[in-house]
């Protein structure tokens, strides 16, 4: 009889153990959280530190941000190329990661923009291409359903596009700018703000084309028609700006204030 108690005491305890801990996990996934995706091969805006953590400009603006919203961040790696399917399907709240506002205008409910930037080539010192007329008959490689790929579609862009010996796409720069440091490629067309970053931080025998092809502005991106977000982080980014937040992190990441936020 006694051995019956204890067995059913034990069973009662799990219970309440299982029961609890359901609680538990149900309270994390509340409505307190803010999660942002972005591409981890996209420093400095967002990436993987040494240290193995997500770091990088944008999200810890995007952690800031939260904190003052009350909010927990939460950090979602996603495909560049599946962004959108990611925002639609509500696993991301926004995307917060270098991402450029002009041509997508109408595909995204948007922050005010807070970053300028620009398109650019990138070829190795030793290359002999000096101009964008150089590209003539190279291999040219860019990010998967980036701005530069969607720059190099447009107007003039187009025309000197149609000049490369070949364009194709990569998933990520990383994967670029090594293809390009190996030689297997002639130039990769991507945003000054990685490049220059990259170039300057990893060792590698590069150099940016003096005359960007495109200029543009960043933004946070959020699923069309989510204006009560928008205006949550909005107001936040302001406010960030005004105390001189937004200009701290951005010397920590860049030497001076990039931001453009009033």
């Amino acid at each position: 009889m006694k051995k019956t108690a204890c067995i059913l005491l034990a069973m009662i305890t799990v219970s309440v153990l299982v029961f609890a801990g359901c609680g538990k996990s149900q309270s994390k996934s509340g409505g307190d959280k803010f999660t942002v995706g972005f591409d981890q091969d996209f420093p400095p805006m967002g990436f993987v530190g040494e240290d193995g953590e997500f770091t990088g400009f944008d999200l810890e603006l995007a952690a800031e941000a939260a904190k003052r919203m009350g909010k927990t961040v939460v950090y979602q790696p996603i495909a560049w190329d599946s962004k959108d399917a990611e925002l639609d399907s509500g696993t991301i709240d926004c995307i917060w990661n270098g991402f450029t506002i002009s041509g997508r205008e109408d595909s995204y409910t948007w922050s005010d923009a807070y970053m300028e930037n620009s398109q650019v080539f990138v070829v190795k010192k030793d290359s002999g291409i000096n101009t964008a007329a150089d590209l003539a008959g190279k291999i040219v490689e860019v990010q998967a359903d980036s701005s530069a790929e969607a720059a190099l579609k447009e107007g003039d862009n187009a025309a000197l596009a149609a000049t490369f010996g070949t364009m194709q796409t990569t998933p990520d720069y990383d994967t670029a700018l090594m293809d390009l440091d190996m030689g297997t490629v002639d130039a990769v067309a991507m945003d000054s703000t990685v490049a220059e970053y990259k170039i300057t931080s990893g060792g590698m025998d590069l150099k940016v084309l003096d005359e960007p092809f495109a200029s543009e502005t960043y933004g946070v991106g959020f699923k069309k028609g989510n204006e009560a977000l928008r205006n949550e982080v909005n107001d936040t980014l302001k406010a960030m700006a005004k105390d001189g937040t937004l200009k701290k992190i951005s010397e920590k990441w860049f030497g001076t204030d990039v931001t453009i936020i009033k």
